[in-house]
Formats: structure tokens, C-alpha cells, sequence
């Protein structure tokens, strides 16, 4: 990781209850580590509070966007930047802590052997703290639903904590990809994989948020439902 030329990308929506502390974890963390937070014009003022920490930090790096315009073209935008700075390994997580910054070391180490590292909930036992049982069945059956109608060899395929090489990011024609919710991280996952890049899993412990309000909706769940069958016939007729 020392020699490597890496970058944490992280999407915001009022973020403000979580911002300064996830830099400053980040950075205690990991010193010369470059951060990119991807704002959609958060009401609370998050990216103020960034511009803020920039005079403290030189590695920290931010892209106002003009609203809500949903996580995965978020992504897309931090992904597009990292390859125009030449990062080697980007990573991507939430701001909530949900997922623990200590745990980025071991993806970027699996990062420089594997073009995608996905920080997963359900290798060795399911690995999720304060759910409640009606939401970790949805989540295990959502990802087995998508297993079967897919056959990825990727337990957790919605997880948001991964790590990518850059060359697995080039691969990957951005123009095409469709999904924009949480489905975003399922539709990644499953090109890397049909383009024959090689996967692994890390096991993680995933958190829920303890700060701010949870952007999950019913309009996402549906759209990650749908995406399922438009990558199965993507790749039946493609």
C-alpha cells in the first residue's frame, strides 16, 4: 500500500453528523491516503464542512455536484477523476460508518493481487451489528436471489465496501452502466466478472449508522430487483 498510489472515494448526502470524523479516522489512519467526496449539494451544508477540513488536509479532495443525483453516477464521477489523476488502487465506502476505515488496509493489500476485493457481510457467518432479523433475512435473500438468477461466485453482491485496481475500472464502459441506486454495486460487480477480472470477498463486520438518517428507499429496492433481470439479458443477448 505505501508504494501504491491510492484513493477512497466517498459519495455525500447529508453527511454533516459523520464528515470531519470519517476524515480524520481516514487520515489517522492512513496518512498518505488521497480522499475524494463526492457531494450532492447536501442541504446540511457537508461540503462546506469539507472545504473546511482542506485547509488541514492536503489530501483531501471534493466535487460539488448540482443535487440528488443518486449514488452510482456518484461513483462513476469519483471512478472518472481517479483515472484522470492515475490512481493505481481506488476504494469505495460509506461515510456512516458503517463500514470501519481500519478494515481499508486489508482491501488494498488484496488489491494489488486482485482487480476487485469486495468487503463482504456473508463469508464466515453473517457480519452485521444492530439489524433487526426482518431486515438481515431481506438482505441474505436478496443476495441469494440475485446469486441464483446471475451465478456470480460473490456472496455479498451488494456490498458498498470494495477495492478496485484501476485497470478493472478501464474495462469498464461507464457509459453503459444503467443502475444508479444501490443496485449500482450488484451491475459493477457483474461486469468485472463476466469481463473475466478476478473477484474476492474479505470479511468485513458492517455497522449500522449511527449518525444521520438512512437513504435506503422502497424506489431502490425495486430498481435493484429489476437490474437483476436487465444483467441476465444483458448477458444472454450480448
Amino acid at each position: 500500500m505505501e508504494n501504491k498510489k491510492c484513493l477512497v472515494v466517498i459519495p455525500t448526502y447529508n453527511e454533516i453528523d459523520n464528515i470531519e470524523r470519517m476524515t480524520k479516522a481516514l487520515f489517522d489512519l492512513y496518512p498518505n491516503i488521497h480522499l475524494l467526496i463526492i457531494d450532492d449539494l447536501s442541504p446540511d451544508q457537508t461540503a462546506v464542512k469539507v472545504e473546511q477540513l482542506q485547509e488541514n488536509y492536503p489530501n483531501l479532495f471534493l466535487i460539488k455536484r448540482s443535487g440528488k443525483l443518486g449514488i452510482g453516477t456518484a461513483y462513476l464521477t469519483g471512478f472518472q477523476w481517479a483515472l484522470e489523476h492515475d490512481y493505481e488502487l481506488i476504494a469505495q465506502m460509506d461515510c456512516d460508518f458503517s463500514h470501519d476505515p481500519a478494515d481499508l488496509a486489508a482491501l488494498f493489500k488484496k488489491a494489488e493481487i486482485y482487480d476487485l476485493v469486495i468487503g463482504s457481510r456473508y463469508i464466515n457467518g453473517i457480519r452485521i451489528i444492530n439489524w433487526s432479523f426482518k431486515r438481515l433475512l431481506l438482505s441474505y435473500l436478496a443476495s441469494r436471489y440475485v446469486r441464483f438468477f446471475t451465478s456470480i461466485p460473490i456472496q455479498d453482491v451488494t456490498g458498498g465496501f470494495k477495492c478496485f485496481q484501476a485497470k478493472a475500472l478501464k474495462s469498464i464502459r461507464f457509459k453503459e452502466v444503467f443502475s444508479n441506486g444501490y443496485a449500482f454495486q450488484l451491475e459493477m460487480n457483474y461486469r468485472c466478472w463476466k469481463l473475466g477480472l478476478t473477484l474476492t470477498e474479505h470479511p468485513i463486520i458492517f455497522y449500522e449508522r449511527r449518525e444521520g438518517e438512512s437513504k435506503m428507499s422502497w424506489r431502490i429496492i425495486i430498481e435493484a430487483i429489476f437490474s437483476v433481470f436487465r444483467l441476465r439479458w444483458m448477458n444472454l443477448f450480448r
